[in-house]
């Protein structure tokens, strides 16, 4: 804290002349009055101590002394001894006299954590002096102090042991572009100056400079330049600033010759290499009372800012700036920055950064204690905004001041003085930590809750990047914070063969803070049996699609959205309480308006298939419900002789109205997606005889061998019919389905590594399809044989056809039509 008194009164202009005639004298309080006008103040203490031993019945000088004894305590930094002095000198009334009293006590009062006696007097100070702002600033403080400790500044601070000593280390700033190597002051042992100052009671301070390292250590630090005629000398040097060029040293030297006058001024020094040309004073007032320091630097070098306790201020340290059209003249006469900036308190130690913003110490706006770091940006006008407190913990309830930013990054240093440190002032560095997110979560089986093996996730940005990954035996999937960016909204989505994909959304959008986000998902499997649209019920004999029933296809609308690659068959069913014809008629007109309602939503046509089935497949009851009241079992069929057998009429037309309704089943899941899709919904076809399908087929050239579609574990394809032959793949397409995921190794039976070694898959090998579809019918379990002799692709014979069902093929109207067998 003694560093303080330089920090603060660093522009002291003085005749520094010896100081032993003043024990001559044998007057201690003007020798005290002299040294404190000197901002000498250790010295001060001394004879003010024997000014008071001295001082009989005279009761007004006895307050002026110990009030400036006070003084020099707060100034020395010894606040326990201020307090008191203060405490005394607001018992006898002498801050009627100096207002200012009250002020410094409840400074002490807030750094000690005190805030309610704090509080007291800085309304007490508001009171007798209501045109000083540090009254209000310092009772609004109080209120936020609570609220910043809480909500702090998303920064991130650590001490930086290396480069501190038990002296006074501050004021860090860039050496070059590298920004692995800093300038700083200090007045730790290796300064030049070999005398002690009169005014601090410690070293004169010079600038040292530090390197870190590939394994981010500082090295020990040496001087910046110790050359005779250089940068540093046995006065004090400091508060440096680089210009954007890092070839040039702005930096504040302070005097100390006797019988000289001594004024801070502000100094240049090129840099050619490690060679530093002898510094030359920018000249900014032609007054010679006036002093400078801290010097802040614009990017064309053509505006300074800088510290300044000369006439026209606001009390205090003022910030000021002067202007020049070019590096080779001289800086015009200086501006105050006004009273936006500048209060009756101290603002020290600018920062530009951007030639935008800057950053400046300030003890008179609202501060938690001390010196805080304040910011402000100026406007295209060329107006200042209100300085906003930078917040713990950058700043403390102590002194706070000398920032430097990384120009492109958010960190950097600045000094403190603060608890937990090593010397007086030391540096600490600050960065905002990166904000890191992760995505990860558990795919379990919706229906046996068991977790999902191998299921493809991925996580698609807004930002146009896409990655995938797989799930664990444990169902488990991760994306990584370096997959996870801040500002960005992620579509997460599960696929796994068999399975409907699955989707959620997950943003960073407006995390200021990390966070790792949990998205689990369910996976429904796709049913071998038709799905009930939950609640479209028909009136009787109606077919229009009621608005209360349209939400109810929100769920098949997602579920297609989710999976854009299936093509669905939509069936619509009537109760048996017409004719056939009619119910036919009925029965197609409501598919066509479920259609027609999917295609107003965006749905391509060319994924529905639908049919109108008549009454000619009653419900099937999937698992026990209940139905108004009446209990319907697993494995019930609601045909006509059931319905007839129900309780009442009541109950029956229930039952009724339950065979009314719309299912839909997946055919395929290979659709491409187009650009534009179809708006026209295809022709809704009446199936006469649900237990009849009829499948086209084509016929092979030369050989005249049926070709005839079907599905593979839900993707398109078509096999040639041979009557006698059993299922056998080409080596060629056999590899093609291993490629695209069709199959994989464990569907072959025996060693994977043997029958898939080279590259290639052994003759004869055999492998199973677990899905077959052929029209409407699925079969399951397929066995298949790999021939290299085989020159068509697929081939499959009568025995699997039987397994489906009879059939009879029409040569006119090239068709197969199935007479599927009871299951």
């Amino acid at each position: 804290m003694h560093l303080i008194i330089r920090l603060t009164f660093l522009f002291l202009i003085s005749l520094v002349v010896s100081t032993t005639a003043f024990g001559q004298r044998k007057n201690y309080a003007r020798a005290g009055d002299e040294a404190f006008e000197d901002r000498k103040y250790v010295v001060a203490i001394e004879r003010y101590k024997k000014a008071q031993g001295k001082i009989k019945n005279n009761k007004a000088e006895k307050d002026r002394v110990s009030f400036r004894m006070a003084e020099c305590y707060r100034l020395t930094g010894n606040p326990k001894a201020a307090k008191a002095q203060y405490k005394r000198l607001h018992k006898t009334g002498y801050d009627k006299k100096e207002p200012e009293i009250l002020l410094h006590y409840a400074n002490i009062m807030k750094t000690e954590g005190f805030y309610d006696e704090a509080l007291e007097y800085y309304n007490l100070f508001a009171e007798v002096a209501p045109e000083d702002p540090r009254g209000p600033a310092g009772a609004e403080s109080i209120a936020l102090i609570e609220e910043w400790l809480e909500y702090p500044s998303k920064y991130e601070v650590e001490y930086i042991k290396k480069i501190s000593s038990r002296q006074s280390d501050f004021s860090p700033t860039w050496s070059n572009d590298n920004y692995n190597e800093l300038i700083f002051t200090s007045t730790r042992e290796g300064a030049l100056g070999k005398k002690t100052d009169e005014w601090t009671d410690m070293n004169f301070s010079d600038l040292f400079t530090s390197r870190i390292d590939r394994k981010e250590e500082w090295a020990e630090p040496t001087l910046l330049d110790n050359s005779e005629e250089g940068v540093n000398t046995e006065a004090n040097e400091g508060a440096g600033i680089m210009n954007s060029r890092y070839s040039t040293l702005y930096f504040t030297r302070c005097p100390n010759e006797e019988k000289k006058i001594n004024g801070c001024q502000i100094y240049s020094s090129d840099r050619t290499g490690r060679i530093w040309s002898k510094p030359q004073m920018v000249k900014l007032s032609n007054d010679s009372s006036d002093a400078f320091g801290h010097p802040a630097i614009s990017e064309n070098e053509l505006i300074i800012y800088f510290t300044s306790d000369r006439k026209g201020g606001f009390g205090g340290n003022d910030i000021w700036v002067a202007f020049r059209d070019s590096r080779q003249e001289e800086f015009s006469r200086p501006f105050n920055l006004g009273p936006v900036i500048n209060t009756p308190g101290d603002e020290m130690f600018p920062y530009l950064r951007s030639d935008t913003v800057l950053y400046f110490a300030s003890d008179g706006h609202v501060c938690m204690g001390g010196l805080d770091i304040f910011v402000t940006t100026i406007n295209e006008e060329g107006n200042w905004s209100a300085p906003v407190n930078i917040k713990p913990p950058m700043n403390s309830e102590f002194n706070d001041f000398g920032i430097v930013f990384h120009p492109e990054e958010e960190r950097g240093f600045f000094s403190s003085d603060r608890r937990g440190r090593k010397g007086m002032e030391d540096i600490y560095s600050f960065i905002v930590p990166p904000v890191e997110f992760t995505v990860a979560g558990v795919v379990t089986d919706e229906m046996t809750l068991q977790f999902v093996m191998d299921a493809n996730v991925s996580l698609v940005g807004s930002d146009g990047t896409s990655v995938s990954t797989r799930t664990t035996e444990e169902g488990v999937y991760t994306f990584g914070k370096s997959q996870v960016m801040q500002n960005t909204t992620y579509e997460v989505e599960v696929s796994k063969p068999d399975y409907f994909n699955s989707k959620a959304t997950v943003t960073t959008v407006g995390h200021e803070a990390g966070k790792d986000f949990t998205q689990d998902f369910l996976l429904m499997p796709i049913p071998e049996e038709p799905i009930v649209l939950p609640e479209i019920l028909y009136d009787l004999a109606k077919w229009n699609l009621k608005p209360q029933y349209e939400d109810s296809l929100q769920g098949l609308i997602t579920t297609l959205d989710e999976n854009p690659r299936l093509v669905v068959e939509l069936a619509s069913h009537t109760d048996a309480r017409d004719s056939h014809e009619r119910n036919d008629i009925l029965s197609q007109k409501r598919a066509q308006s479920v259609v027609d309602y999917l295609v107003l939503r965006g749905i391509d046509a060319e994924r529905l298939v639908a049919k109108g089935y008549g009454e000619r497949v009653p419900r099937k009851i999937l698992k026990d419900m209940t139905r108004d009241g009446y209990n319907f079992t697993e494995g019930d069929v609601l045909t006509e002789e059931y319905i007839a057998a129900l309780e009442t009429v009541e109950i029956q037309e229930i039952a009724h109205q339950m065979n009314r309704r719309t299912d839909f089943s997946v055919l395929r899941k290979d659709y491409v997606p187009r650009t534009e899709i179809s708006e026209e919904p295809g022709e809704v076809a009446i199936l006469i005889n649900p237990d009849d399908d009829v499948v086209k087929y084509s016929v092979q050239p030369n050989t005249g061998f049926l070709i005839i579609p079907m599905t593979i574990n839900g993707f398109t394809d078509d096999f040639i019919f041979e009557e006698r032959a059993t299922p056998q793949v080409s080596l060629a397409k056999a590899l093609e389905m291993l490629n695209e995921g069709l199959i994989d190794k464990d569907d072959f039976e025996g060693d994977p590594a043997d029958i898939l070694a080279n590259n290639s898959i052994r003759n004869n090998s055999v492998f199973t399809i677990d899905k077959i579809r052929i029209g409407t019918k699925t079969i399951t379990d397929v066995t298949f044989a790999v021939l290299h002799r085989q020159t068509n692709d697929i081939v499959i014979g009568r025995e699997t056809l039987l397994k489906i069902g009879t059939y009879t093929v029409n040569e006119a109207a090239r068709e197969i039509t199935f007479k599927y067998r009871e299951d």
